[in-house]
């Protein structure tokens, strides 16, 4: 063993003693092993697809609910394209209400409904993932659309309350502990709108109380997103929309929706982890630890896809007799 080698595999037994650094590479090498990025890719995309008729289906909806009061209806605009940084304002000027008859209006916002879904069927998808559940315990199509649907009731919910926090802070003025005030405000609704999705994405056998580590830092993360986002943006688009014109606001918001993603497929790992005890990890196997056999178990595991069909996974030291109980 040279020297280098020998200085990593101290950094491994090092990070594997301590339990905040044991963690944090248990939630990075899961991220890795469940491959998080491509599902941060896929939810990117069909984010992206859903976030035009989602919004369009929005603005319908509260040109009809909020007839009555223009003012409050373009607080609750605003307060949805405020998780837009820098793209809202220009989403806001593509973006207007269907006109047309009752009817009309009806079977088009049920369109959109049913058409922009399929991002809310990728996170359920990646929750899946996650968590490892086997084909044969995940639920149907039905089910699924059901869930979707409850997805943009809750989303729609959060919404109004982050547009009611806003507007009671506003009442009370400006200043420094305002200020505050409202970015621990902002970061209450996130975690408890992040625990509500959660909740409703992930399959049942999951309990409530596996949910909350991972919202419990989604949450305020997602908040100080929001408020530095503007210049996150804003350095991503310098540079792209000199280049490619249009087509570079188009990739700011892409980046700005993956950066999202990544954020939610992390808070699910931590979920997992934190539940499973899965830590420490090593970063230079063999050997491997009891949780990284565990995780590579429940990755064999979860491609069961009929009630009759039984996947085992294990290592050969699992049995006295030495035998891989793997088939």
């Amino acid at each position: 063993m040279n020297r280098a080698e020998r200085t990593l595999r101290q950094l491994d037994t090092w990070q594997q003693r301590h339990r905040a650094s044991a963690f944090g590479v248990g939630v990075v090498k899961k991220f890795g092993d469940d491959r998080g990025g491509q599902l941060a890719a896929l939810i990117t995309y069909y984010g992206f697809a859903a976030l035009f008729p989602l919004l369009l289906l929005l603005t319908t909806v509260l040109g009809f609910a909020l007839h009555g009061d223009p003012q409050l209806r373009e607080r609750v605009l605003n307060s949805a394209l405020a998780d837009f940084p820098v793209i809202g304002d220009q989403l806001r000027g593509n973006i207007h209400s269907m006109q047309g008859s009752a009817l009309a209006v009806v079977v088009g916002a049920l369109g959109l409904l049913y058409g922009s879904l399929g991002v809310a069927q990728s996170l359920q998808f990646a929750m899946a993932q996650v968590w490892n559940i086997p084909g044969t315990e995940r639920p149907g199509f039905f089910p699924r659309l059901g869930r979707s649907v409850a997805l943009v009731a809750v989303l729609g919910i959060g919404l109004l309350a982050a547009t009611a926090a806003t507007g009671v802070l506003a009442s009370a003025g400006a200043g420094p502990v305002v200020t505050v005030a409202g970015l621990i405000a902002s970061a209450l609704v996130n975690t408890a709108l992040y625990l509500g999705c959660f909740r409703i994405l992930t399959p049942k056998q999951i309990a409530w109380r596996c949910l909350v580590p991972g919202c419990a830092v989604a949450g305020p993360v997602w908040t100080v997103l929001q408020a530095f986002g503007g210049v996150l943006v804003a350095h991503q688009l310098r540079h792209s929309t000199a280049v490619y014109g249009l087509f570079g606001t188009v990739l700011g918001l892409l980046w700005w929706i993956y950066l999202g993603a990544q954020l939610t497929v992390y808070a699910a790992e931590i979920n997992v982890v934190a539940n499973r005890r899965l830590w420490p990890r090593t970063l230079f196997p063999p050997p491997l630890t009891p949780a990284d056999q565990e995780v590579l178990d429940d990755i064999a595991e979860q491609e069961e896809r009929r009630p009759e069909q039984q996947v085992v996974s294990g290592f050969p030291a699992d049995r006295p007799d030495g035998d891989d109980q793997r088939k």
